[in-house]
């Protein structure tokens, strides 16, 4: 039994669902008897869908394959000289020339494939960088707001929309889990009928698919989901997974 007093504590926990099944039901009734707690927790569920969205630049696949690969190769400091044990304790020898060339070139060597690996993946991480801008800026925006809609099948679908900028970011949770020849297409839907391509959903095995951006969204239109063909089609072929309104 919670103090009348500490239920107005249990917004946060209540917000992220991290409360136990007790409290759950306490504070429940106590959200029906207090308005100042309901406008908090709709607050933090909002913040908490924000920061959610939230993504950081994903490094190449390949990146963690080479950097493995080089690590048991690379010495990132050469020893300052080697330690010998005697009758009075460690004693510590010069380095030798070839140690120390050895730790040059290995250096060198780690030099060389950060280089290659900076230069391949440039283009990426700019483009990746600007979506990550374009996504900030509408989770960031004064008018921004956030809905959810169960999708058939299974799993969530949740969208942050400014209609101030035009744009709304999707992402998912536990969407059903799809096999290589097929993908979630994200769709803008027009009320005149028309549907236009918002690019594929790149889904991760556990159903959570990266903040993926909308441009052109109107009062009116509806963002909308369907499994197409690898490659995504230019229009929808399937039943929609998930339309959600936009409301104003």
């Amino acid at each position: 039994m919670v103090a009348s007093h500490e239920l107005h504590l249990l917004t946060g926990g209540y917000a992220i669902d991290a409360l136990p099944d007790d409290e759950r039901a306490e504070f429940e009734k106590h959200l029906g008897r207090c308005p100042s707690c309901a406008e908090e927790v709709r607050g933090l569920r909002e913040t908490a869908a924000r920061l959610a969205l939230a993504t950081a630049i994903t490094p190449p696949p390949q990146m963690r394959a080479r950097v493995l690969a080089a690590a048991p190769r690379t010495r990132q400091l050469p020893p300052a000289g080697r330690v010998q044990l005697t009758a009075r304790g460690l004693r510590r020898l010069p380095l030798s020339r070839t140690g120390l060339t050895g730790g040059i070139l290995a250096l060198a060597a780690a030099l060389v494939f950060l280089l290659v690996t900076n230069f391949a993946t440039t283009q990426r991480l700019h483009q990746a960088q600007a979506s990550s801008r374009s996504v900030a800026s509408v989770l960031a925006a004064p008018d921004a707001r956030v809905e959810s809609l169960a999708a058939a099948g299974g799993g969530t679908v949740t969208a942050v929309v400014s209609l101030r900028q035009q744009e709304a970011v999707v992402t998912s949770a536990a969407l059903p889990a799809l096999p290589a020849s097929q993908v979630y297409q994200l769709w803008v839907m027009t009320s005149a009928g028309a549907a236009r391509s918002a690019g594929l959903l790149t889904v991760s095995s556990s159903g959570t698919a990266e903040p993926a951006l909308a441009g052109g969204v109107a009062p009116g239109d509806r963002l909308g989901i369907t499994v197409e063909p690898s490659g995504g089609t230019a229009q929808p072929t399937t039943t929609p997974v998930m339309v959600m309104p936009v409301s104003a």
